[in-house]
C-alpha cells in the first residue's frame, strides 16, 4: 500500500479506536447492565477489549500498515530510515491525532453523556513516569514479538493484547493507563486540555522519551538477525 494508502488508513483506524472503547463500555454498562463496581462486569469489559484488540489487528493486516498509535507510529519511523521517520512523525501521527479527535466529537455529539476520557489521578511527574514505563514494556514487547513470530498473527496478537490489557489494568487507576497519545488528545481537546502541561508531559513527553528509549534499547540488546537465521522465518510465513 502507498503512502496515500497509510495516510487514510490510520485517519480510519484512529477515528474507529476511539469508537470501539466507547462501544464497549456503552455494551457492558449500557446494554448489559453491569455497574462499573461490579468485578463481573470488569471481566466482561476486558473480554471485549481483547476481541477489540484482535479486530484491530486484523483491520492492520488488511490495510497493510495502517496504525491508530502515535507511538507505533514513531517506533516504526525510528527504526526505519531517515525518510519514514519524517514520513511518521510529521504525517502519520498528526493524521492519527486527528482522526482521535474527529472521533470524540462524533462520540459526544451522538452520546452527549459519555465521559470524558481519561484524567491524571496522580502528580504530574509520577504521572508521566507511570506512562513512561508502561509505554517502555508494550514497545519492547511489540517489537520481540515481530522478531520472535513475525508470522503467526494469532499467537501474537494473544499476547500483545493480553500484555496491553495488564499494563492497562496497572496505570488505570493513575493515569488511565491509556500507552495512546493520540486518543488521550481527543479526549483532552474536548475538555479544553490539549495544550496543558499536565496533558503534554504525562501523556506526550514520557510515552515518547519511553518509545525512543525502547527502541534504543532492543537495537543494543537484540543484534540483528542474520540471513541464516531469516531463512527459516522467511519459509513459515
Amino acid at each position: 500500500m502507498g503512502r496515500i494508502g497509510l495516510v487514510v488508513s490510520d485517519l480510519v483506524l484512529s477515528f474507529m479506536w476511539i469508537w470501539a472503547g466507547v462501544l464497549v463500555n456503552i455494551l457492558v454498562h449500557g446494554v448489559l447492565g453491569f455497574s462499573r463496581s461490579d468485578p463481573t462486569g470488569e471481566i466482561v469489559r476486558y473480554l471485549f477489549s481483547i476481541i477489540s484488540m484482535f479486530i484491530f489487528a486484523f483491520l492492520q493486516q488488511i490495510t497493510k500498515g495502517g496504525l491508530y498509535n502515535p507511538l507505533t507510529a514513531l517506533a516504526s519511523g525510528v527504526s526505519g530510515g531517515f525518510s519514514s521517520f519524517i514520513f511518521s512523525v510529521f504525517i502519520r501521527i498528526p493524521v492519527e491525532v486527528i482522526g482521535s479527535i474527529l472521533a470524540v466529537k462524533h462520540v459526544i455529539h451522538v452520546f452527549p453523556e459519555i465521559g470524558k476520557g481519561p484524567k491524571l489521578q496522580v502528580a504530574i511527574h509520577h504521572g508521566a513516569l507511570t506512562e513512561g514505563i508502561l509505554t517502555f514494556f508494550i514497545v519492547l514487547l511489540s517489537m520481540g514479538l515481530t522478531r520472535k513470530i513475525p508470522g503467526s498473527f494469532f499467537m501474537k496478537t494473544w499476547i500483545g493484547s493480553l500484555a496491553k490489557l495488564t499494563l492497562h489494568i496497572l496505570g488505570s487507576d493513575l493515569t488511565g493507563g491509556c500507552m495512546n497519545p493520540a486518543a488521550v488528545m481527543g479526549w483532552a481537546y474536548a475538555r479544553g486540555e490539549h495544550i496543558t502541561k499536565e496533558h503534554l508531559l504525562v501523556y506526550w513527553l514520557g510515552p515518547v522519551k519511553a518509545t525512543l528509549l525502547a527502541v534504543w534499547f532492543f537495537k543494543v540488546v537484540f543484534k540483528p538477525l542474520t540471513e541464516e537465521q531469516q531463512k527459516p522465518k522467511a519459509k513459515t510465513e
